[in-house]
């Protein structure tokens, strides 16, 4: 089994592999920002926890900088050893000699001192910041090449693990090191035309490893950084019992054909105000009475009022939090990207054991997506991962509009299970509400549409109205025997049923 030296930083052992593996080179690339020198300095400091000799060749940032920027995150470094080559002052302060940079050095005298300082404290870990200086000082694309095969061939020789740091600075398109180094991680930077800047890294080679493919989110907070590998909804198949999840509502779970199956989503569709996300909630309060436990992830509404909204309903949403039955958590769609969010959604599940979770809403989660394609591909792998793992997931989408041909921004009717659409229609001078259930991947379900109320006792569910004919249109014409009944007691025999 290949030795390997773990990185330090969450979830970026896990797309490499388990770490870099020793003796060899590998390179960092990035523009500048993008959280190169904080990755090396993590790297190092996961280094020193385990024993190791860690060395920090630094000639472009100060030693002073250094620690300021360990500070910000909480660090001490003051145990690793950190080698300046840069101008001294009494260098900058020599009236006879002209203003100096670390790039206007001698590249003889550079890797001299590279070397001398390795000599002094023979480490298992050293990371060179950065190349772009030894570039320059190379002048010539050639010398530069014949310069890191040296130091390659050097460090190999060592059984030393080197990082080595590239701002792209110099020339973005050389990628004289590529060919020569064991692995290479590039990180970038998007800015969109709204919200935080987003970062993402990939590892574009790593001899003889299997590594995660493709792009992976990563965020640079207080502590380090943190990588959010991208979800592989293969990776996660459990065993649990498909059993049904009912709602506690009779005419509810008789329109679902008795309930939901567990394991299965259910997408919500329909205009603001219609009810989507209290319709969740009936299922989420039918989880935590069972003894389960859920979690919400709201984008659109301010928790604060849910919690009002739904104690009207007779739903404590705030008893259910403080018994830690329910987390709940007011996602900034400007401020998240999609891969961070699958990892919060992984860990609810994994590390709290929630078995129920409402996504509310879609639109919501698009606004973090930088196009439609990647927010279907994106909700295809964590819906099957959430299949996977027995967890029933509720995802509500708002439509356009308020009564007719409404459309959605985004399609992903196909990926659920169960789609449950609710809808506005006039009917003898009021506004009513309809509920209907027009796809159950996983058994049958009733046919028809029903009225439903939304009172103090919760969500009140009506018999199938019958004789009508353009409901969903939201203009029904009178075609049979049925009736709609007046507008206090609502379709036919409306069934008071209150919250579970």
């Amino acid at each position: 089994m290949t030795d390997l030296a773990m990185t330090g930083v969450c979830g970026l052992d896990d797309i490499l592999g388990g770490g870099l593996s020793r003796g060899n080179v590998f390179l960092l690339e990035g523009s500048p920002g993008t959280g190169k020198t904080t990755i090396a300095t993590q790297f190092l400091l996961e280094g020193k926890t385990r024993g190791e000799a860690c060395l920090y060749v630094t000639l472009s940032e100060s030693k002073k900088e250094m620690l300021d920027t360990a500070r910000s995150h909480g660090w001490s470094i003051d145990e690793l050893t950190i080698f300046e080559l840069v101008p001294s002052e009494t260098m900058l302060n020599d009236h006879e000699q002209s203003l100096l940079y670390s790039s206007d050095l001698e590249l003889g005298e550079t890797i001299s001192g590279i070397l001398e300082a390795f000599e002094q404290v023979q480490p298992d870990r050293v990371v060179i910041d950065s190349l772009s200086e030894i570039r320059l000082l190379a002048q010539s694309s050639l010398r530069y090449r014949r310069q890191i095969l040296a130091l390659k061939q050097f460090f190999s020789t060592k059984h030393v693990t080197v990082l080595m740091l590239d701002d792209l600075t110099a020339d973005a398109q050389d990628k004289t090191v590529h060919s020569v180094a064991h692995g290479v991680i590039r990180l970038e930077e998007l800015a969109p035309n709204y919200g935080a800047e987003r970062r993402r890294l990939r590892v574009t080679k790593y001899r003889g490893m299997r590594y995660r493919g493709g792009y992976h989110d990563f965020a640079i907070d207080t502590g380090g950084v943190r990588a959010f590998p991208r979800l592989v909804s293969a990776e996660h198949k459990s065993q649990f019992v498909q059993d049904v999840v009912c709602s506690g509502l009779a005419p509810l779970d008789a329109l679902l054909g008795g309930g939901i199956e567990r394991g299965s989503s259910v997408l919500v569709l329909g205009p603001a105000g219609t009810g989507k996300s209290l319709l969740t909630l009936t299922f989420v309060a039918a989880a935590i009475a069972r003894g389960e436990r859920a979690a919400m992830f709201v984008f659109d509404e301010e928790i604060g009022m849910l919690f009002k909204r739904a104690l009207k309903l007779g739903i404590d949403m705030q008893a259910m939090v403080d018994r830690k039955s329910l987390f709940i958590e007011q996602v900034d769609a400007a401020e998240l990207s999609p891969g961070e969010f699958s990892e919060r959604v992984r860990t609810s599940v994994e590390h709290h054991g929630v078995h129920t979770i409402v996504v509310d809403s879609l639109n919501g989660y698009q606004a973090a997506m930088p196009q439609e394609n990647a927010l279907v591909l994106h909700m295809h792998e964590l819906l099957q991962y959430l299949n996977r793992r027995g967890t029933t997931t509720f995802l509500t989408v708002a439509q356009h509009g308020l009564i007719g041909d409404m459309q959605s921004t985004v399609d992903v009717t196909y990926l659920a299970d169960t789609v449950v659409m609710l809808r506005y229609f006039e009917a003898t001078g009021h506004v009513r509400r309809a509920i209907s259930v027009i796809k159950k991947r996983t058994g049958p379900h009733e046919a028809t549409i029903r009225e439903f109320k939304i009172g103090q006792n919760g969500f009140r569910i009506g018999e199938p109205l019958i004789g009508f004919q353009g409901i969903l249109r939201g203009i029904p014409e009178f075609s049979g025997n049925g009736s709609l009944g007046d507008s206090n007691t609502g379709a036919g025999a409306l069934l008071e049923t209150g919250a579970p």
